[in-house]
């Protein structure tokens, strides 16, 4: 027998008084469960419940999404046939969770459609350089940017550390690795400008290096260099060996 979502026929519109969701144990609550234990332990029901925010007074909000999965035979492949209409026929789902609903399978159906795009592997001073200068063309004034990487020294992110002028910017070792820790790299590779023109590193440049691949050591994040970069020309501290 074919799942046809005309024939959802909607359940007794009265329940019995149920618990509701801010009296579980926090834990158990689906947004406070997803921030503790990561998204992957959260069931089909749970991820639906935060979509929708809220049930009804007489149902949580998960038990709400349980009762949209059992009329779908369990089966996202057919929730995701259902349209504003058909979803709003069930008691606590109007227009806006109905909506909700629809555009988040959309946006997982595109995901799936989508290839992820090879990462660029880092493999020298070179390849660092022409995969963030172009962060630095024009610029007048100093910026810190660092980039992350995987196991494979495949490059994961680019993150903007700091701003600054003409003469210099301050890049801070714990907002560095507190990006390198939420992004789960492996190694970072680190690198500034100087509007200058001057590729000399400076003493507290050198000085905040070593700090960092100091650090690094301790939290088994390996810095593998740093570039001071000026139009199309860089310094690379990996390769004059003073990392």
């Amino acid at each position: 027998m074919y799942f046809q979502p005309d024939l959802i026929v909607l359940e007794m519109d009265s329940y019995d008084q149920k618990i509701t969701i801010k009296s579980w144990a926090e834990e158990d609550r689906p947004r406070e469960k997803l921030v503790q234990k990561g998204r992957r332990t959260l069931t089909d029901a749970e991820l639906i419940a935060i979509l929708i925010g809220s049930g009804s007074r007489n149902e949580t909000a998960v038990e709400l999404s349980k009762r949209i999965l059992h009329a779908c035979e369990n089966d996202l492949n057919n929730l995701g046939k259902l349209g504003v209409q058909e979803l709003s026929k069930f008691k606590g789902i109007g227009e806006a969770k109905a909506i909700a609903i629809i555009a988040a399978l959309e946006l997982g159906r595109r995901r799936k459609e989508t290839v992820e795009p090879d990462r660029i592997q880092v493999t020298s001073s070179r390849d660092f350089f022409q995969s963030i200068k172009s962060q630095f063309a024009d610029l007048n004034h100093e910026e810190f940017w660092i980039i992350l990487l995987n196991r494979a020294n495949k490059i994961t992110s680019k993150h903007l550390i700091s701003k600054g002028g003409q003469a210099g910017t301050i890049a801070d070792p714990k907002i560095i690795f507190q990006t390198a820790l939420e992004n789960h790299a492996a190694a970072i590779m680190l690198a500034h400008n100087h509007p200058s023109g001057n590729l000399k590193p400076s003493h507290a440049d050198l000085d905040l290096t070593r700090k960092l691949k100091g650090a690094g050591q301790l939290l088994d994040i390996a810095v593998l260099d740093h570039l001071i970069i000026s139009n199309n020309a860089y310094y690379s501290f990996a390769d004059e060996g003073v990392m």
